[in-house]
């Protein structure tokens, strides 16, 4: 219940920027020049751009930072995540569309550089998120749109395509569901935490949510009132939680407030 203290405090940032990605690299690892020279940091951006730099790059960390992607103006960086150098990138638009490529499509550059693109944009669209999956990942690809429906899909119902491309169908959007604003890899095990621009919370398995066509629409899982969106959208996962020691957790489904939380329905 406390406010925490803030990133400001422990790093320094201009006050115009803020915090997108942190990614977490053990002691040894980051002493371990083979580690470092065979993992890469993979960075997407707002407007559809993604670039991958060796994670050596940023072994000499400076008080004030170092950059790590150029940004042209107008533009914002969305997520980076570690990868082993053969990974699979699924990145994805507002518009519900998203394209799977392999890690190797986008070539390593140095961190002052502004990358490849990723995925064709159109007008008015945005990127909204990227996921990593590892060689045997049995992950399946969670999308979730601003009006507060998902669902979670096969992977290999999205096949592999060429980077810089459209891509194909993840959600199907429309003025009831919104557009899709998260896309994540989960695990059956994993719990979901999802927060709306109003401050409204709620916890549920991921098992609960129910495996669809790319093709559809997907099944509520929050209620939306008037001016409120999704705002974000966490996985938590089983091992996660447990080492934690997080006491009174939510109970899967239930909200923050009472009465605004739907049970999940189908759409056709």
């Amino acid at each position: 219940t406390s406010k925490g203290r803030s990133i400001r405090n422990l790093i320094q940032i201009a006050p115009e920027d803020r915090i997108r990605a942190v990614l977490a690299v053990s002691k040894p690892d980051f002493q371990d020049d083979a580690f470092l020279n065979s993992h890469f940091v993979m960075m997407a951006t707002l407007r559809g751009q993604v670039k991958k730099t060796s994670l050596e790059a940023f072994s000499r960390p400076r008080a004030d930072g170092i950059i790590a992607i150029a940004i042209d103006e107008g533009d914002q960086l969305l997520e980076a995540q570690i990868t082993g150098g053969s990974a699979q990138v699924i990145l994805a638009a507002s518009s519900g569309r998203s394209v799977r490529f392999h890690e190797g499509d986008a070539r390593p550059m140095g961190r002052n550089t502004r990358g490849v693109r990723g995925i064709a944009l159109g007008e008015g669209e945005a990127a909204v998120g990227m996921t990593i999956f590892e060689n045997d990942d049995d992950r399946s690809v969670l999308a979730i749109s601003a009006n507060g429906y998902g669902k979670r899909s096969p992977l290999d119902d999205y096949r592999i395509q060429t980077r810089g491309g459209k891509g194909i169908l993840t959600i199907k959007t429309t003025p009831k569901t919104g557009p899709l604003v998260a896309l994540k890899g989960v695990h059956d095990t994993d719990d979901l935490m999802i927060v709306t621009t109003n401050g409204l919370m709620i916890r549920m398995d991921v098992a609960s949510i129910r495996m669809l066509g790319r093709n559809t629409q997907g099944v509520r899982l929050i209620s939306i009132k008037d001016q409120d969106a999704i705002a974000d959208v966490t996985r938590i996962a089983f091992l996660e939680v447990e080492d934690a020691g997080l006491a009174e957790p939510i109970e899967p489904g239930e909200s923050t407030e009472p009465g605004d939380f739907t049970e999940p329905e189908a759409i056709e």
